[in-house]
């Protein structure tokens, strides 16, 4: 199985120490981890956290063959602070270099199964671009798309992009009303309710999943019409961050795998009760 993430290589810089992310690369790394050959599309700067980025995503098992090193931009860096709840919040610097994301060619021969993207990478218009470049010119089975809502990173037009084109869309609960606002000009909070006007709007959405942190997950079959629960593994809570990217690539690496949509969403809910009870995005 292969699998082509397309976005941002960042950095994300605390208090005391930097640990290397982006929900992308987390994905990727992820992905490489749970068996797939794993591909990221992005961009680092010519400088010292760009070659670490490099070097360590090889570490993880990511083929770097799409990696770009733009002189004259920085390597991403975000700015991360925890609140009480140990829930982040990111401050993500602008102008950085997978912000000038390029097609390869290359990935036009490489019969890829699975393309991957989301919503901050295309806050640059050159990335708009490269991503309709590529959905036009190259061919896959699915289409994954996690919104990851950044403010101020995200609009109508992006969002519409990952809609349009997903066949398997991800999205957490705080952001179905801020999605459902901007796209159909009313909240909607219900999972149901917001899952079926998905279907019923884009037909090219073939599964709909709805993160509902410690609560599970829930995700709606829209070619079966059926609806699915997970609840949360107990485990005592680290960190968050990439807890998201994980439950991506365990749903998308088993459904891929021939599993079904319920085997899917348990290994995915098991992947990330295991990621939050650790401080690494990809712990060992």
């Amino acid at each position: 199985m292969k699998i082509l993430s397309f976005g941002e290589i960042i950095w994300d810089v605390y208090e005391d120490k930097s640990c290397i992310g982006g929900a992308p690369f987390n994905f990727a790394a992820h992905c490489a981890r749970l068996g797939a050959e794993s591909y990221l599309l992005s961009a680092v700067g010519d400088d010292e956290l760009g070659s670490q980025a490099v070097k360590i995503a090889r570490g993880f098992g990511i083929k770097d063959d799409y990696i770009e090193i733009i002189k004259g931009k920085p390597t991403g860096r975000c700015l991360v602070t925890l609140d009480e709840n140990k829930v982040p919040n990111y401050d993500i610097v602008k102008d950085s270099a997978y912000d000038y994301i390029q097609f390869d060619k290359g990935i036009e021969n490489n019969n890829f199964d699975v393309f991957c993207f989301e919503t901050l990478i295309q806050r640059s218009e050159n990335n708009v671009e490269t991503i309709k470049e590529i959905l036009k010119k190259v061919k896959f089975k699915e289409i994954f798309c996690d919104l990851n809502i950044r403010k101020p990173f995200y609009n109508e037009k992006n969002i519409r992009l990952c809609l349009e084109n997903a066949s398997i869309v991800k999205i957490s609960r705080e952001e179905i009303p801020v999605v459902t606002n901007t796209v159909f000009g009313s909240e909607i909070t219900d999972c149901a309710e917001a899952s079926k006007l998905f279907s019923l709007y884009y037909k090219n959405i073939n599964i709909i999943i709805i993160t509902l942190d410690c609560d599970g997950a829930y995700v709606y079959d829209s070619e079966d019409k059926k609806e699915y629960y997970h609840a949360c593994e107990k485990v005592r809570v680290v960190s968050t961050v990439g807890a998201g990217d994980s439950f991506s690539a365990a749903f998308v690496s088993e459904y891929m795998s021939g599993g079904n949509v319920e085997s899917a969403l348990d290994k995915a809910v098991k992947l990330s009760a295991y990621v939050v009870s650790h401080a690494q995005a990809v712990p060992e």
